[in-house]
Formats: C-alpha cells, sequence, structure tokens
C-alpha cells in the first residue's frame, strides 16, 4: 500500500515538472520569435525598401551606345543598387505575355519606349533621397521621363517606421506576459508543495536550506525549457530560411547565438526569481493560512 502512493507520488512530481518544463518552452518559445522578428526587422525594412524601384524612359531618337553609356553611369552611382536595360523589343515580348494578344500586329507599329529599370539602396529609398535622384538623372538628354509610385514609397516609408514601433511595443509586452506564465505556473507548482515546506520549518530547516532545492530544480526546468525552445527555434529558422530567402536571412550565426543566450538566460533568471518569491511566500505564511 504504501510503495503504491509512493508510486503515485512519484508519477504526479514528474508530471508536475514537465508540465512546468513544457510551459515554460512554449512561452520562451514565443520570446524567441520575436526575438528572431527584431533581428530580421531591418532585412525586411532593406528587402522592401530595395525592391521599390523606378523606370527611366528612353527618348526615341536616343543611340543604343549612349543608353548602354547612361546605364553604365547609373550603375556605378552610390545610391544605386541595379539597373536592367529594356529595349523596345523586349517590352514589347513582356507586354504580349501579359495581356495574351499581340498589340504590335494590331497597331502596326510598336509603340513602346527603351527603359532602364532602377532599384536603389535602401537608404535613399526615400521621398527625400528619390527627388534629388530623379532631378539628377531628368538632367540627361536622353531621357524622357522617370515614372515610379510616390504614393508607395510614402506609405512604405511611413509604415516601416510605424512597424518598428510596434513591433518593439509587442516584444515587451509579450516579455511581460511571459514572465507572468511563468511565474504563475511556477507558483502553482510551490503551492502544491506549501505542505512539505512548513513540515522542513517544522524541524529545523532554515529558509535558504529549504529554498535551495526547489531553486536548483526550477532552475533546471528553466534551462531544460529553454533548450526545447532553442531546438523548436531553429527547426522554424530551418523552414523560414527555406521558404523565404532573400526576405529572411538566419546567416549571421553570432546574432543567433546572443538570442540563443539570451533564451537561456531567460529561462534561467524568471524561474530563479519567480520560485525565489513564491517559496519565500509560504516560508511567512501562518499554518491555517496554507489551507486557503
Amino acid at each position: 500500500m504504501a510503495n503504491n502512493k509512493q508510486i503515485n507520488s512519484g508519477k504526479r512530481l514528474r508530471s508536475s515538472y514537465v508540465t512546468t518544463t513544457i510551459s515554460i518552452a512554449l512561452v520562451l518559445f514565443l520570446l524567441g520569435i520575436i526575438g528572431l522578428l527584431m533581428l530580421n526587422a531591418q532585412r525586411l525594412s532593406v528587402y522592401v525598401k530595395e525592391n521599390i524601384g523606378f523606370t527611366v524612359l528612353i527618348k526615341d531618337n536616343a543611340r543604343e551606345a549612349e543608353v548602354k553609356r547612361l546605364e553604365k553611369l547609373l550603375s556605378t552611382s552610390p545610391f544605386i543598387k541595379s539597373t536592367q536595360y529594356i529595349d523596345k523589343e523586349r517590352a514589347a515580348k513582356e507586354l504580349k505575355e501579359e495581356l495574351g494578344e499581340n498589340f504590335v500586329e494590331f497597331l502596326g507599329y510598336n509603340p513602346l519606349l527603351s527603359s532602364i529599370e532602377v532599384k536603389l539602396f535602401a537608404e535613399y529609398a526615400n521621398p527625400d533621397s528619390i527627388a534629388p535622384v530623379e532631378k539628377m538623372i531628368m538632367d540627361f538628354p536622353q531621357v524622357k521621363e522617370v515614372l515610379y509610385q510616390k504614393n508607395l514609397i510614402h506609405l512604405v516609408h511611413k509604415n516601416v517606421r510605424r512597424i518598428s514601433v510596434v513591433l518593439g511595443a509587442f516584444a515587451l509586452l509579450l516579455l511581460f506576459i511571459a514572465i507572468a506564465l511563468i511565474n504563475n505556473t511556477i507558483r502553482l507548482s510551490i503551492y502544491s508543495k506549501r505542505f512539505i515546506i512548513r513540515t522542513m520549518q517544522l524541524v529545523g530547516a532554515t529558509k535558504g536550506f529549504i529554498r535551495r532545492p526547489f531553486l536548483w530544480v526550477t532552475m533546471v526546468n528553466g534551462f531544460v525549457g529553454a533548450t526545447l525552445a532553442i531546438i523548436m527555434l531553429s527547426g522554424l529558422i530551418y523552414v523560414s530560411s527555406q521558404e523565404l530567402e532573400g526576405v529572411i536571412s538566419f546567416q549571421n550565426m553570432n546574432l543567433l547565438m546572443v538570442l540563443f543566450g539570451m533564451v537561456i538566460l531567460a529561462g534561467i533568471l524568471i524561474t530563479f526569481f519567480a520560485t525565489y518569491f513564491a517559496v519565500n511566500k509560504y516560508l511567512r505564511l501562518k499554518t491555517d493560512d496554507l489551507y486557503f
């Protein structure tokens, strides 16, 4: 009979440890996701800005050699990331594929102009910087017009700043929620052992002696939970790198190691302080209060 009670008690204890560890792992996993987003926020911003280009329309009477020189000059400019020359024939072919019909045969001539597709570096892809770039390009005699979506550039520039602020606020909120969830999980775990704490007090154990095994166990739980969270984050990183190659990058191993180290540190520190304060609470309670 006593053996059965001991077995059941051991099962409940292991179940409690497993539940606490899994809860900690899931919360730290969410914190890690926010960390990954923060690490890639700048890269995402750069990716979006550098994919918003503009089109330089070339005059119909411009010689191809002059256009090639213009393209080379633009490509060597410090604020331009890439250029691509599209002649009239290629432009007509691409438009024909989009429309699904041969508009050149219908019109009897090709109305399209040759163009140069230009993409700027991210630091220049904002309303204040594009205006002087546009003026500089318009000064070339071969250029007829510069086309780009001004409203879209204004919108992207404004929303990138908003997203950064919102992401930072969300990270702080999630950190607060994570601390609260882990704290409550540990408090429930300590609550189930409150009578053990009282028994140890009655036989003369000091507060430090009582706290020590609880702190050790929960810190181990925090470390194991953080390790599980890192494993899940590694899986998420692998899948994201495959599906969003070019948009999201996790090639900077130093930053990843810092993030993983912070996850482990957060797991250990949060569990340590949550356990410390939870055990102290029951060390101060009177015996009658333990039943409520």
